[in-house]
């Protein structure tokens, strides 16, 4: 299926996400490494942003693991994500721990047309490697922060490093991550992120490496960026 012709999405992938929703919240569950990044992926943008009363967007919020994060820290959030099933655990969730997301399944192109300059920080962690056009959901992320306001992007290198640990590690020797999560052709370089940044009009600011750490089921922000990586960057004004 061509994703692109019917949407910014493939829904094969939609599918395989959201067949994951019943137990997105389970730390020891399929998405733990999730859970172990979380935290670092928090602080990379509470470092950069001051996220009390803060308007922040999360586009591809999955069952809002880091939506209900910025959240807890003073933020006001507005969370997005195309699988119903997902947004449907995000918001029961959210009812359990009283922590308030406006969560919504709509596109990032579609709320851009709707509120263009509206967030302070907008974050979108994990989807660009599984989109059929990452630089159109980078231009529509520009389209609604506010001049000032700052983009994170966290996702993988395509490099023999990340295939080998995000790929035959996790998928299929450690079983970290369902069979079939990620397709090494979509991972994205940070030379090609920086490109799309500067098209749509964006400063880049940091780019940082992510290490996941199996053994301790952590995360932390390291200078390598051969595997995964989080990039910040600025809209001017």
């Amino acid at each position: 299926m061509n994703g692109a012709a019917q949407g910014n999405y493939r829904q094969e992938e939609l599918d395989r996400f959201a067949s994951l929703a019943n137990r997105w919240w389970d730390p020891d569950g399929p998405q733990k490494p999730l859970h172990a990044l979380n935290p670092a992926r928090l602080g990379y943008v509470a470092a950069r942003v001051p996220l009390s009363g803060a308007r922040v967007l999360d586009v591809g919020c999955g069952g809002g693991l880091l939506s209900e994060a910025l959240a807890k820290a003073g933020a006001e959030v507005t969370a997005i994500d195309l699988a119903p099933e997902l947004v449907k655990v995000a918001r029961l969730h959210g009812l359990e721990s009283g922590v308030k997301v406006d969560y919504r399944v709509q596109s990032v192109e579609a709320l851009a047309d709707e509120h263009p300059g509206a967030f302070d920080a907008v974050t979108c962690m994990e989807m660009l490697e599984h989109v059929p056009d990452p630089a159109a959901i980078l231009r529509a992320c520009a389209t609604l922060l506010k001049p000032g306001g700052r983009l994170f992007v966290s996702t993988l290198n395509r490099t023999p490093a990340a295939f080998a640990l995000a790929i035959v590690g996790a998928e299929y020797i450690a079983r970290l991550l369902p069979t079939g999560t990620h397709t090494y052709s979509e991972f994205i370089k940070p030379s090609e992120l920086a490109a799309w940044l500067r098209d749509v009009g964006l400063d880049i600011e940091d780019v940082s490496g992510l290490m996941y750490e199996p053994w301790k089921n952590a995360a932390r922000i390291v200078s390598r960026t051969d595997v995964n990586y989080l990039a910040c960057a600025r809209k001017p004004g």
